[in-house]
């Protein structure tokens, strides 16, 4: 049952990312905000990219936010609010998108194993060997990330080029 709640305790509840949706009854938002605020923590404090801490910067405003706007909202508004998770899995499809989900799972897998083989090989290697190891295996998986996100972003423009051409052509072939 949603419901705008206490001031006091929903200040409260919104400070940490997801609460504050659930404290009023909006339980699948507040997951799915939750959940992708924890599950970006945890990767930036598993794997060496401390720039995914400045998306949870974002989602935490984002929720706190959403929480005392949803509250601001006149009653027929609120209670006209649907709960619904972000993330609408019933729409992705892993038929399409297996191949990279398959490789961000074994690039994780790989780094997260290369740490930690590097930190029990601490005590049998020079230090110096050691330092440039670490120097080189914490800025090339950031390296190898960027790669891949510049490739992905020019495989989505030229995917959104090829349908606006498609789109044209139709619309040419229909005036004809």
């Amino acid at each position: 049952m949603t419901s705008k709640k206490s001031g006091f305790w929903r200040l409260c509840f919104s400070l940490l990312p997801g609460a504050g949706e659930m404290y009023m009854g909006f339980f699948k938002m507040g997951i799915s905000l939750m959940g992708l605020f924890f599950g970006i923590f945890f990767l930036a404090a598993t794997l060496p990219f401390d720039v995914l801490m400045l998306v949870n910067v974002v989602i935490w405003f984002y929720s706190f936010f959403n929480v005392h706007n949803m509250a601001s909202l006149p009653d027929e508004e609120f209670y006209a609010i649907e709960d619904h998770y972000i993330f609408h899995f019933t729409q992705f499809s892993f038929q399409g998108n297996v191949r990279i989900v398959a490789a961000a799972l074994i690039f994780t897998g790989i780094v997260m194993t290369w740490n930690g083989m590097l930190d029990l090989l601490y005590d049998y290697m020079p230090e110096a060997v050691y330092r440039c190891i670490r120097h080189i295996s914490y800025d090339l998986p950031k390296i190898l990330v960027g790669i891949a996100i510049i490739a992905l972003g020019a495989a989505m423009i030229r995917g959104k080029k090829e349908s606006l051409k498609q789109l044209d052509g139709e619309a040419e072939h229909e005036q004809s």
